[in-house]
């Protein structure tokens, strides 16, 4: 298992971060009981070995204006590799697409996508997503309201596995 990889140490210093990628190192190494220049150093590793992949503001994106949330189920005519790693390229290049999950069965793609009115998202959606290469059907489904929205990971079931597992 992957999480094993790090110590706990290292755990809990993701799980702070995670809660708040603001806090000074000073205030980092206090929460997880070591000096400051050692947790930089553990800091500065997980984020070159790629545990930390960056830091972000979590925004509001009603407050931003952008009102509307669609999940776009999509089916394409072939599956090839090269299929697939072509409508994911086209994806990243689609500003209102937010995510983009390859799954298996009947869907081969669902997308995440935001806009700031449905007629935004309808321009995307028949000028852009349904005239894709490849594209042979898109099902959506509007967000009526969101019950959970938690980014990052639930450190504590890893914690709990491994302590079940040792």
């Amino acid at each position: 298992m992957a999480g094993t990889r790090l110590d706990p140490i290292d755990r809990h210093i993701l799980a702070e971060l995670q809660a708040d990628g603001r806090m000074t190192n000073v205030e980092l190494a206090k929460r997880v009981g070591i000096s400051a220049p050692p947790c930089l150093r553990r800091v500065r590793t997980l984020e070159e070995a790629g545990y930390i992949r960056g830091y972000h503001a979590e925004v509001d994106a009603r407050e931003l204006g952008f009102e509307v949330a669609v999940f776009a189920m999509v089916r394409l005519h072939s599956q090839a590799e090269s299929d697939l790693s072509a409508f994911e390229a086209r994806c990243k290049g689609w500003p209102l697409v937010r995510e983009c999950h390859m799954l298996n069965g009947e869907i081969d793609f669902i997308l995440k996508c935001v806009a700031p009115d449905l007629s935004s998202f309808q321009g995307f959606l028949t000028g852009e997503l349904l005239k894709a290469d490849n594209v042979a059907s898109v099902k959506t489904s509007l967000v009526i309201r969101c019950a959970k929205d938690e980014p990052g990971l639930p450190f504590d079931v890893l914690e709990e596995r491994l302590n079940r597992s040792a």
